[in-house]
């Protein structure tokens, strides 16, 4: 079994301080362990760490099953390899063709053919990723935290069994267990859908050129993927059963759709694949269109990103008296909200990250929960995550971020007369040059940039929403999530001096609201 075991110690599982909340006596156990935590992902590297630095005796158990398609990776969790890091240097590599071609506007002799080596971004991106997974080991190492390459399973609520992939098997007691096992993403059980499709999991390690691409799905994996990769210079089509960016502001949702649209990318809306076959080296899939007709097509990639499930049946979670949700079968959290200190049913054992019934799926969000249940369970402090208003961002080619929820989740909660909105268009300064071009791009030229503030008129127009959709949305959301979270005001925002010319600013300037009625005019440099 490979493993990475630190110097021992002295007496390391005597006088462990927890407080009171977490109904848990440290003070003296029989076990092996403080804390064993199962995965080895963003989450739970950050909790462990934070544990054993209060002087915890530490270890992390992670395994990463292979893909149909034959895809595993290294310590890190899904983020590192297959999720964020990846996808956000594929999105650059996107935008940086992008301002390839807008150079030409600004004086730059660029050839009208660019051309793009797929095999050099994927062995950039792996090797970084690489180097990332190195440097994770020397971490918990430099932390004095036991790392197992092994898969694990409860026998009772204080012993896992761990099984290594050469099959050796043994036997680990801790008092304390932390589950951040994460999830993968979902296969449709249709005919040929293992044997001929990847999924974000391979997509990033592809050595060859992913060609003409489906993707299956409307989720933000979906649209992400799909848009780095048109922008890059591969063909790319987009099937969706019904709405696109679920849990999303849908006006922000459709506006990004609806660019990518414009831009090149196909929109198959109210289509269903049924059957997928190979055909040489290509796949052909067969599905039906939003009238219910049988159609099919042929690809050179299919890549399905329909959703994702929590890895928790291979734990036997149920030998340890820890609750399952039914249908997401991710962990269910008991206190104040849903699981306000990331416990279980098992009051000695935690979840965190996306394998906790309720919670955000953001990596950010994993990491802080581990942090603080460490500091709480070992450290003596009795600060807990605070899981409202949390920012995201949707790296599509046009970006969507906020903080908080959608109009939709505003209505729901406070009711429709209850909130307003204020709302405005705009084009970035960046896109004016090329948009003089003779045939600009019609994404540019047929849509604008988006922005919105959610307010509650009964508490002196307090912000519960912003939504902003257009270039670097992310980098602009991250600072304004702070002004939402501290409970700003939309006459905060009015009084805000601006920083001129950039799109930010237009957030200091929104006077139009959806209940008078008017119209939005196109604002900008």
């Amino acid at each position: 079994m490979q493993s990475s075991s630190p110097a021992p110690r002295g007496s390391p599982n005597t006088e462990t301080v927890v407080v009171a909340e977490n109904h848990i006596n440290f003070a003296s156990h029989p076990y092996e362990y403080d804390l064993i935590v199962i995965g080895g992902g963003s989450g739970g590297l950050a909790c462990s760490k934070q544990a054993a630095s209060h002087g915890a005796k530490v270890a992390v158990c992670d395994y990463v099953d292979p893909t149909p398609k034959g895809t595993s990776w290294g310590l890190g969790g899904t983020c590192v390899n297959v999720g964020c890091i990846p996808k956000k240097l594929m999105h650059r590599a996107g935008l940086i063709h992008e301002a390839i071609l807008d150079a030409k506007s600004f004086g730059f002799a660029c050839p009208d053919d660019v051309q793009h080596s797929w095999e050099t971004l994927v062995d950039n991106v792996q090797n970084y990723i690489g180097s990332l997974n190195f440097g994770y080991r020397n971490e918990l190492r430099s932390a004095n935290v036991e790392y197992w390459n092994s898969k694990a399973r409860f026998i009772d609520a204080h012993t896992v069994e761990l099984r290594d992939a050469q099959g050796r098997i043994e036997k680990k007691t801790a008092a304390a267990f932390v589950i951040s096992v994460g999830g993968r993403p979902k296969y449709l059980d249709v005919e040929g859908d293992r044997e001929c499709c990847v999924t974000s999991d391979d997509l990033f390690s592809l050595k060859e050129p992913p060609g003409r691409t489906l993707v299956v799905g409307a989720s933000y994996v979906a649209l992400e993927c799909a848009g780095f990769l048109h922008a890059i210079g591969f063909s790319s089509t987009v099937m969706m059963r019904s709405i696109p960016l679920r849990g999303f502001d849908q006006q922000c949702a459709q506006l990004v759709v609806d660019y990518m649209q414009k831009d090149g990318v196909d929109i198959w809306r109210g289509c269903l694949p049924k059957k997928f076959e190979r055909v040489g080296k290509q796949v052909k899939v067969h599905y039906t269109d939003d009238k219910g007709e049988m159609k099919q097509d042929v690809f050179d990639t299919v890549l399905l990103a329909i959703g994702r499930y929590a890895l928790t049946k291979q734990l036997d979670l149920d030998k340890a008296g820890v609750k399952v949700e039914s249908k997401s079968e991710k962990i269910v959290g008991v206190g104040e909200g849903i699981g306000d200190t990331e416990q279980t049913t098992c009051e000695h054992i935690f979840a965190i990250g996306d394998v906790l019934d309720g919670r955000p799926e953001l990596t950010p969000v994993a990491i802080q929960a581990g942090q603080l249940l460490a500091d709480r369970l070992f450290g003596n402090s009795r600060r807990k995550m605070d899981y409202l208003g949390v920012p995201t961002t949707v790296f599509t080619p046009l970006e969507a971020s906020c903080p908080a929820g959608g109009e939709e989740e505003a209505i729901k909660t406070y009711g429709k007369d209850k909130i307003e909105v204020y709302h405005n268009l705009y084009r970035p300064l960046e896109w004016a040059l090329p948009m003089m071009e003779l045939q600009p791009r019609a994404a540019r030229k047929e849509t604008a940039c988006f922005l919105k503030v959610i307010v509650l008129p009964s508490e002196q127009e307090r912000i519960i929403g912003m939504h902003i959709v257009g270039d670097n949305a992310g980098e602009i959301i991250q600072g304004f999530a702070l002004a939402v979270k501290l409970r700003a005001c939309k006459r905060d925002l009015d009084e805000l001096v601006g920083i001129h010319p950039t799109s930010a600013e237009s957030f200091t300037t929104l006077s139009v609201t959806k209940s008078s009625g008017k119209k939005v005019k196109l604002s900008g440099c």
